[in-house]
């Protein structure tokens, strides 16, 4: 599907312009309507609005069209509709998810012991990590979370997970919903790289554990924001002797550690005790397709709940439904069964590489620019700057970036996306696509320079 270069990534029409060009499409009926009218329904009024991640102007954020063989299986799993949850639905679709859950486990190095199970995201991902957190460490506590709660806990105003500052908003979004509020986050200091600052970390946490007790310590490899992978293997040895669930977050990142030259970046993610990892992002596989990896299989089932006529404890066969929360989900590991082989893993590596290369390239090129202030040393695929014209008041350079980030949004022309470091706004550019080159993203610095004079 890639267009000109030419073409605008998207509409750039406004909230009200989209809502009139969909409300036919939503304006439900007695009558219906034929599949040929629907479909130039879709085409003129929907699909202006959609984005084409595919374009090499799109340049802000994880998403990717479908690899061509992850959608064959998606299409399989769609025109079969088969549900992944118990053996009853679909001996099939079961089998194949434990069995690729196994080949994950080992392609990414984890022991013999360790599992997964497909979630729709990495947010949910990140919440089910934290609650087997809490659940294992009540099992320290001597009592059945699943059973009593955080009620069980002698005094639950204690209980914190500890993250970088930098880490994803899942987290909060966790605690909410367990009932703990926001308050039980502690965030750590980050380096210069804004990854977790190593220094002083056991003296931190041995002041955290004075007030609180800490149930889960969350590393980041890949941060939404710059791309930042966090310390792990020291960490790790942290946790162990601490007796902390360590958790790393690895939604963005952990692809990257099938790259040999990033390999060292992970080194010691095998001994974390729960990982999360998003297939869709660089993978190319349609969403939902995310996992959460588990060092001890048996963790998995801290989840578990049983009924009567559906995910019965004494079934013989497996349930992935046991292992996480939704009582139907699709097949979301046909589409990346598919996709694997019909690469293979060195066509994979290849294809994870070539956006490394292309940020570490643009980043050597403006290390000693003044136009371009960068923000950090890209440890994966995300880049963060801020364009500096000559003479223009520092205290201004905020209002410069976002207005040059409205202004790409109006025209529609590139994709780049925006964030905050360092209480400072940033330009961010992520490069998930292979066929994104240096000089695809060194256009699109020029064309954000020449907004940014225009102001």
């Amino acid at each position: 599907m890639n267009g000109s270069k030419h073409n605008p990534l998207c509409s750039g029409a406004s909230p009200e312009k989209v809502t009139s060009d969909l409300e036919l499409l939503v304006d439900f009926q007695e009558q219906g309507v034929s599949l040929k009218e629907l479909r130039q329904m879709i085409e003129e009024r929907l699909l202006p609005h959609f984005m084409q991640y595919d374009k090499p102007e799109f340049q802000s954020l994880f998403n990717f069209f479908p690899e061509k063989a992850a959608n064959f299986g998606a299409k399989i799993a769609i025109d079969y509709n088969q549900g992944t949850t118990n053996w009853q639905v679909s001996p099939g679709a079961v089998m194949l998810e434990e069995l690729c859950c196994q080949s994950l486990c080992r392609l990414f190095g984890l022991s013999q012991e360790a599992d997964a199970t497909f979630m729709y995201c990495g947010t949910y991902s990140n919440q089910s990590a934290l609650y087997l957190a809490l659940h294992w460490t009540a099992e320290q506590h001597g009592f059945d979370f699943a059973k009593k709660g955080i009620q069980g806990f002698e005094d639950p105003t204690r209980l914190v997970a500890i993250t970088s500052r930098e880490a994803h908003f899942s987290l909060k979004h966790a605690l909410r919903i367990m009932g703990l509020g926001e308050q039980s986050l502690v965030t750590l200091p980050v380096d210069e790289n804004y990854r977790i600052d190593i220094k002083n970390i056991e003296e931190i946490l041995k002041e955290l554990q004075d007030i609180y007790d800490v149930f889960c310590f969350v590393a980041t490899a890949g941060t939404t924001s710059s791309g930042s992978v966090d310390p792990i293997l020291p960490i790790v040895k942290i946790c162990k002797e601490a007796g902390i669930w360590f958790h790393v977050d690895g939604a963005y990142g952990l692809a990257y550690s099938l790259v040999p030259e990033k390999r060292h970046l992970f080194s010691g993610i095998e001994q974390a005790d729960s990982i999360t990892w998003d297939p869709h992002k660089q993978f190319g596989v349609p969403i939902p397709n995310s996992l959460l990896f588990v060092r001890r299989r048996e963790d998995l089932y801290r989840s578990a709940v049983y009924g009567d006529y559906w995910n019965r404890r004494e079934d013989p066969e497996p349930n992935p439904g046991l292992k996480s929360p939704p009582s139907t989900r699709p097949l979301s590991a046909l589409p990346l069964v598919t996709s694997i082989r019909y690469l293979g893993m060195e066509k994979i590596i290849q294809r994870l590489h070539a956006p490394l290369v292309a940020i570490k390239t643009v980043y050597e090129n403006f290390l000693h620019s003044q136009a371009i202030e960068l923000c950090h040393e890209p440890d994966l695929g995300i880049l963060c700057f801020r364009v500096t014209p000559e003479g223009f008041p520092k205290k201004q350079l905020d209002q410069l970036q976002q207005s040059v980030y409205d202004k790409t949004k109006v025209e529609g022309k590139r994709s780049i996306s925006l964030t905050k470091i360092d209480n400072k706004i940033v330009l961010r550019l992520v490069i998930i696509n292979e066929d994104i080159t240096a000089e695809d993203i060194m256009e699109t610095i020029s064309y954000i320079r020449a907004l940014a004079n225009e102001f």
